[in-house]
């Protein structure tokens, strides 16, 4: 177990922004009061998961922007974007109008790969094209070039009255350091090192060499440091599922436990052909959470974390969930609030 001494440096919380079709509105206004509530209580990041075609935040980088004019401080993440359902330009160019809008506040977590149920999808995604798209890494270093100011035309200079730039417009300096990368195998945790990105390691990870989840996760982020040219000091960001229960009512704790005893059993063993490995969700008071966190391989190695909220509760249930995280849990770990 880590000493006191070593803090936990940064504190993030990720929620996905489930909505009622026939209310959309209410659900999205719940996740920025959300993220306006995790400001004042000093986290350092809110990050926002993806849900296409589903009722949570199908676009995330709307949803900052509008978070990045409600809040002053904390930074804003996206956890994650999986860009076969994007154009890395075009992309850029959201990303970066985001992040000058937020002062630079902006943290972009991607993956790739084929979009989920895509043969069901891909005749409106990519009518023309779907045969003949890559979802590798290739896409990601696109965007990566894009961000970073590399040129994406030949085409630049006054013509009339217009001015026409060859790098993605507007161009915004520190973006291209705060790419995340959200990888679940060795191979990924070694691209994203190469290629200069952060880390996001969630409670979903690929069991190649193990089926011990901590001890994978610890490989992924041992091998990620070890190809950034920034060694040991390169960022990774944890996102294990964890829920206090300091201030939480009898009927509230009951709901919590039953959600992660539900889903308790897929953790027992890798999960399908991709031999998926799920991480029990950590559910109870905050000093009992940071006794096992203390306990976990993986979260000794890392001093920043993203605790990613648990789905389908109510607006009320995580504003007592986060607040505990800021107040009980965080403490206990040895962070101290941004402010």
């Amino acid at each position: 177990m880590p000493p006191t001494s070593t803090p936990l440096a940064k504190l993030g919380f990720l929620t996905i922004g489930l909505f009622d079709e026939a209310d959309p509105r209410r659900g999205h206004e719940s996740t920025l009061k959300l993220i306006e509530l995790g400001e004042r209580l000093g986290f350092d990041s809110a990050w926002v998961r993806h849900r296409h075609l589903q009722y949570g935040i199908s676009s995330p980088v709307a949803v900052l922007a509008a978070a990045s004019q409600r809040t002053s401080q904390i930074g804003l993440g996206t956890a994650v974007i999986p860009l076969g359902w994007e154009n890395p330009l075009r992309l850029a160019e959201d990303l970066a109008t985001v992040d000058v809008l937020s002062g630079g506040r902006l943290n972009p977590g991607i993956s790739v790969g084929p979009p989920m149920h895509y043969d069901h999808v891909k005749q409106a995604l990519h009518p023309h094209t779907a045969d003949l798209e890559d979802f590798g890494y290739e896409r990601v270093q696109r965007l990566l070039d894009f961000v970073r100011g590399k040129p994406a035309t030949d085409f630049s200079g006054v013509r009339g009255f217009e001015v026409f730039s060859e790098r993605v417009q507007p161009f915004s300096p520190g973006l291209g350091r705060r790419m995340w990368y959200g990888g679940g195998s060795l191979r990924s945790a070694r691209w994203a090192g190469e290629h200069g990105m952060n880390l996001l390691t969630s409670s979903v990870v690929k069991a190649e060499e193990s089926e011990d989840f901590a001890e994978v996760q610890l490989s992924h982020i041992r091998a990620f440091r070890a190809h950034h040219p920034d060694g040991d000091r390169a960022r990774v960001s944890q996102g294990l599922v964890v829920v206090p229960t300091d201030s939480a009512s009898p009927e509230q704790r009951a709901r919590y436990e039953a959600y992660a005893a539900q889903r308790l059993p897929r953790t027992a063993a890798p999960q399908g052909p991709a031999r998926m490995l799920f991480a029990p969700d950590i559910v109870g008071p905050s000093e009992r959470i940071a006794e096992q966190l203390y306990a976990h391989a993986a979260f000794r190695e890392v001093n920043e974390v993203a605790f990613a909220l648990p789905f389908t509760f109510e607006h009320e249930d995580y504003v007592q969930i986060v607040t505990d995280i800021a107040t009980r849990l965080g403490p206990a770990l040895g962070w101290r609030p941004t402010g």
